[in-house]
């Protein structure tokens, strides 16, 4: 008996026709269907609050508008461009120590709680 491997649909082989302008491109790609896809897939890389600051916000009544975080964010984006892992983050009368790597704010405090505060395991400090 010989073994025998069938396939239902043969495979054909594809051409690819190269004599097409390609585009030089300088930078990333925006708007090419490869980044159209990978943006729907990826989720958008936002701060989140752990439990932790949560309970911190709610208990020192601190709230934030869209623009603070939006300038939040900025921050997280401009100290992990930088290699910042943890950071301080004073945004007016809040201080924030922020996990960059996990984009997440791990806890929050007001005025009052930073005086004489000492704040370790940071490597870098933002004030907006």
């Amino acid at each position: 008996m010989v073994d025998q491997i069938l396939f239902p649909n043969p495979l054909k082989p594809i051409t690819i026709d190269r004599t097409q302008h390609q585009k030089q491109v300088n930078g990333p790609v925006t708007d090419s269907p490869f980044a159209r896809v990978l943006d729907q897939k990826i989720p958008t890389q936002e701060v989140k609050f752990s439990q932790h600051a949560q309970d911190r916000l709610r208990a020192r009544n601190i709230s934030f508008s869209a623009s603070d975080i939006a300038n939040l964010e900025g921050a997280v984006n401009s100290v992990a461009q930088k290699g910042g892992k943890e950071s301080l983050v004073m945004m007016g009368d809040s201080a924030l120590v922020v996990s960059i790597k996990n984009r997440t704010v791990v806890t929050a405090m007001d005025r009052t709680q930073m005086k004489g505060n000492v704040f370790t395991n940071i490597d870098s400090a933002v004030i907006i």
